[in-house]
């Protein structure tokens, strides 16, 4: 056989690398295989939008972000998860459930949402205030959704496509609301209207506390394994500049400056670069 020609190599061993940070790799855990019978068609928007993987994390970084600052999420994530030990596991567990949603075989992704519900039956407690939380609230659950779904699509807008028509955007939301309310969630957008009206009203629940900064921190400081550091603070920097202007309030967290130009054009680049590893056009 003809030796194989470097470039290929390099393409190989980066996806290699990238697909360790995914998956439990030393656990047997391998990536979720690609089904023609997804909740979802090849070739449309949620597809094009998750398969971005620099867009997701920049995207999932803004958005875990924004859900901390809903109280009732917060504690649930305080009293029900080993965040501050296991980032890292948590960071694998999102991407695989939306990889599983988005990409895997339809029964396996009803499997899935089907035991994120009994999980989510099992999470509730008490607020600092005394009140009761849930994690099956449909309201708590709308934010969590809204939150996601504007961050993915905003850093894939910023990164990606800026180009994105306003259609495929409006298929996007349409898309994802499919896995939202089978979470449970109420209200869920069907567009970028109902998106910036629901997210407008939803912002009205949050609560800027000493715990959510504590998280925001926490994550914002995250190394996941086989991830250099510079790329976490890259991505870090993206997502935070992305955040509207009264989340990164709340947070305590300042816009990045001209600083942070050569972190944007290190992302695009990270992105670039990816997407030819993965041979994604």
């Amino acid at each position: 056989m003809p030796p194989v020609p470097l470039s290929e190599r390099l393409r190989l061993k980066l996806v290699e690398q990238v697909r360790g940070v995914f998956n439990d790799v030393d656990g047997g855990e391998a990536p979720v295989p690609v089904s023609d019978e997804a909740l979802f068609a090849k070739d449309t928007s949620i597809r094009m939008v998750h398969a971005d993987i620099v867009a997701m994390m920049v995207g999932g970084i803004r958005g875990l972000l924004l859900q901390m600052l809903h109280p009732h999420a917060l504690q649930g994530v305080l009293d029900h998860s080993n965040f501050r030990s296991d980032m890292h596991g948590r960071l694998r567990r999102t991407a695989r459930f939306i990889a599983v949603t988005t990409f895997g075989h339809r029964d396996d992704a009803k499997a899935a949402i089907e035991r994120v519900n009994r999980i989510h039956a099992a999470v509730g407690g008490a607020l600092p205030d005394g009140s009761s939380y849930s994690a099956s609230n449909p309201r708590v659950l709308a934010w969590v959704h809204v939150a996601e779904a504007t961050s993915f699509l905003a850093a894939y807008l910023r990164h990606v496509r800026p180009d994105m028509p306003g259609s495929e955007q409006d298929e996007y939301y349409r898309q994802f609301a499919v896995v939202a309310r089978a979470l449970g969630a109420d209200p869920v957008p069907l567009d970028r209207r109902e998106a910036d009206t629901i997210f407008r009203d939803l912002r009205t629940d949050l609560t800027a506390t000493p715990a959510a900064r504590e998280v925001a921190d926490l994550v914002l400081r995250q190394r996941p394994q086989g991830a250099p550091p510079a790329v976490q603070a890259m991505l870090g920097a993206e997502a935070v500049a992305l955040l509207p202007p009264f989340a990164r309030s709340m947070l305590g967290l300042e816009r990045p400056g001209l600083a942070a130009l050569p972190a944007r054009a290190a992302t695009w680049g990270m992105g670039k670069t990816l997407r030819w590893a993965f041979r994604q056009s």
